[in-house]
């Protein structure tokens, strides 16, 4: 003989429209998630052994930060100091990484730029460059500090 069934109970079945959404929304999420990090800076050249080594001649000094309103009521904020050559090589170019950090300590800008080049010039043995460092895009959740300036890349004269 056969089961009889209750015709009182029901069967629970989630309609296949909210799962749909439900997987959309999960995607969505995921998405934004994803899309909102910040972005890593492409890698750069690093520098060379020879080059590490001579960083220990490059001193940066009275470097300061300030913030200034742009013509178009913006904030630019500029990062000036000077550079000098202690070594005993002429140097073509020098970049340095200026990175920006937020209120917990995390990485919030990574800008590479150029500090002694061609628009400058080169950097002679026992010679020192000002240097200025414009920013006008910076984000909304650095925490307003002077950021890290580390050397990146250093090419030497022939």
């Amino acid at each position: 003989m056969a089961a009889a069934e209750n015709p009182t109970a029901r069967k629970f079945a989630i309609p296949v429209p909210l799962i749909i959404f439900g997987v959309m929304l999960l995607i969505g999420l995921a998405a934004a998630w994803y899309l909102s990090r910040p972005a890593p800076s492409p890698p750069g050249p690093v520098l060379t052994p020879e080059a590490r080594a001579y960083v220990k001649y490059l001193k940066l000094s009275d470097t300061e930060m300030k913030a200034h309103k742009s013509y178009l009521n913006q904030r630019l904020v500029e990062i000036t100091g000077k550079i000098t050559n202690t070594g005993p090589r002429a140097l073509r170019l020098v970049e340095i990484n200026c990175v920006f950090y937020d209120a917990y300590g995390q990485v919030v800008l990574r800008q590479r730029l150029p500090i002694v080049g061609p628009r400058t010039g080169g950097l002679k043995p026992g010679e020192t460059k000002p240097f200025r460092l414009p920013f006008d895009e910076l984000p909304e959740s650095w925490n307003q500090g002077p950021p890290q300036l580390v050397i990146a890349q250093i090419i030497f004269e022939d």
